[in-house]
């Protein structure tokens, strides 16, 4: 079997851990490649994703690298299991990698946390809303190409609807104002908001203009995904070019301490026990009431 060209996230994370874990044990990599009976140039292309490994391996190695997680191992084990295979494979002809591992990212992830200043975040977004950004950014693409994307988006909200994945949003008080949709749209899509915002295990604030925050530091939506175990966590970063995805633990506890302050800057979540008409409280769901009128 030849290596891989195009390693997914998910298994170009599993190599990032093992690597991290050997860097860790302070192991070189002739050393470590020994324990699981691996020559150093394949243990590298591990490492890089290249080429998978099997199980037995995979826990010879974390036992040389003295890792007593059992959740971290069984994890790992999983990750190298997997297929990647799942709803998302059957738009592999439309959507690029990053928008696949993505999808599969979501599909798995245990809770994610969201921070969007422009738009509504993908998960919330009701499907004209979806349609007319798409027809928005690409005025030549054909229908029935654009109805497969929105498709394509609204079966990634079914990690909400189904209860998989707990969801809290901290969304700028711009991404309501600004008229990327039409205005009736728009305010449709600030009702579907408000509906999402009913679900149990979805949490929705909102960051309004006057929050006492420095919005240079959080210019950059992102995305928190929280893994089976805290060591798979993974950030998604919404960037132009390069990897979206970030592992590394400083950085991650960087975009974590960055919502923890969105979210006590941003007005109290819409308290889905009380009904949107009988609401008086002054809170997100309040800000987002009194905006309607403007939109």
């Amino acid at each position: 079997m030849g290596l891989r060209t195009n390693p997914t996230q998910r298994q170009r994370r599993l190599g990032i851990e093992l690597r991290r874990l050997r860097t860790s044990s302070g192991l070189p990599v002739g050393r470590a490649a020994a324990f699981a009976d691996l020559g150093p140039a394949h243990l590298g292309h591990i490492e890089a994703a290249r080429t998978a490994i099997p199980e037995v391996k995979l826990r010879a190695l974390t036992k040389a690298y003295g890792c007593r997680s059992e959740p971290l191992i069984d994890a790992l084990v999983a990750m190298s299991h997997a297929t990647g295979k799942g709803w998302w494979t059957a738009y592999r002809d439309i959507q690029g990698p990053h928008t696949l591992d993505l999808a599969e990212l979501e599909a798995t992830a245990v809770a994610c946390r969201s921070f969007q200043w422009l738009y509504m975040p993908g998960l919330l977004q009701s499907p004209e809303y979806i349609r007319a950004l798409f027809e928005s950014a690409e005025p030549h693409t054909d229908p029935e190409l654009i109805e497969k994307y929105v498709q394509f988006r609204l079966h990634r909200q079914r990690a909400l609807t189904d209860g998989s994945l707990r969801f809290h949003a901290v969304i700028h008080e711009a991404a309501l104002r600004m008229h990327f949709v039409p205005a009736d749209i728009m305010r449709r899509q600030v009702d579907y908001l408000v509906g999402m915002a009913q679900l149990p295990h979805v949490q929705v604030q909102i960051l309004p203009f006057k929050a006492s925050i420095n919005p240079p530091t959080y210019s950059t939506p992102f995305v928190l995904f929280e893994g089976p175990v805290q060591e798979l966590n993974t950030a998604y970063v919404e960037q132009p070019v390069a990897s979206p995805f970030v592992s590394d633990p400083e950085h991650l506890t960087q975009f974590a301490h960055s919502f923890e302050s969105l979210s006590s800057s941003a007005l109290p979540p819409i308290d889905a026990k009380v009904e949107p008409e009988f609401h008086t409280r002054r809170d997100s769901l309040g800000l987002i009431q009194h905006l309607m009128y403007a939109i």
